[in-house]
């Protein structure tokens, strides 16, 4: 397997993630906190490996599984699971179809589509139904811990294999600009400059915490800042309102 670097919403587009990779994965999946992990995914070798794998990382604590779409909904509903690694290609219905339904239940449900799938459809199929992140199945399983770590956090991430298809065939996902900055703000105008300050912050795809050191403000108020974004660009989670705020010329 090999080591993919990660591309990031940022303020410029996507952007590669700065810095050494490797040690910023290593750094990240030292942190204490414990994560639940549902692995959807019907072929045993790859489900038993993907397992055995992500269980040596001490950010993972447990990590349920499931073979169908079904099971996997069911599971989320009893298990809770802080994030869902969702392959696409499941024997009932698809792991697209699966994420959005699991999305409408709980907005809040975190999901990485980790597939070795890679069409056009699919990919902006997976983003439009809410999926946090897009990741190719030869990933290092390292990088795979960050990233189940950071979209924790907040944060959204794209394989880079599939940057070109967003910025190509753009469908929806980040489209040209339509209105300059001004313009954007002028139809925005509810929301205050903190909350602009955050919009971008969130665009660049920091989480909650990351808002919070950057702009020098407790976690729960970064928290408060990103609901009432939500609520004034009336969008249903963060990124749809950085979606928005890239659809609309922000950035």
């Amino acid at each position: 397997m090999i080591l993919i670097l990660s591309f990031w919403f940022s303020f410029k587009g996507l952007q590669i993630f700065p810095g050494n990779f490797k040690n910023i994965a290593e750094e990240n999946i030292m942190e204490t906190k414990t994560l639940k992990i549902l692995l959807v995914e019907d072929q045993k070798l790859m489900r038993i490996g993907l397992k055995s794998l992500l269980s040596e990382h001490k950010s993972i604590d447990t990590i349920y599984e499931a073979t169908t779409a079904k099971e996997a909904i069911e599971k989320y509903r009893l298990q809770k699971p802080d994030v869902i690694l969702m392959d696409i290609g499941l024997p009932d219905i698809s792991g697209i179809e699966a994420s959005k339904r699991l999305i409408e239940q709980d907005r809040n449900c975190k999901i990485i589509i980790l597939t070795s799938h890679l069409t056009e459809d699919e990919v902006f199929s997976s983003l439009h139904a809410g999926a946090r992140a897009y990741v190719m199945k030869e990933i290092n399983t390292d990088t795979l811990a960050m990233i189940i770590k950071t979209v924790n956090d907040g944060a959204m991430w794209l394989d880079p294999q599939i940057v070109p298809i967003i910025r190509d065939k753009n469908n929806g996902i980040i489209p040209a600009r339509k209105m300059s900055r001004a313009t954007f703000r002028a139809e925005h105008s509810n929301l205050t400059q903190r909350e602009y300050e955050v919009l971008k912050l969130v665009v660049d795809g920091k989480s909650n915490q990351q808002i919070a050191d950057e702009l020098t403000i407790s976690e729960h108020t970064a928290k408060a800042h990103v609901c009432n974004i939500i609520q004034k660009l009336v969008v249903d989670d963060r990124t749809q309102a950085a979606v928005k705020a890239l659809k609309e010329g922000l950035v």
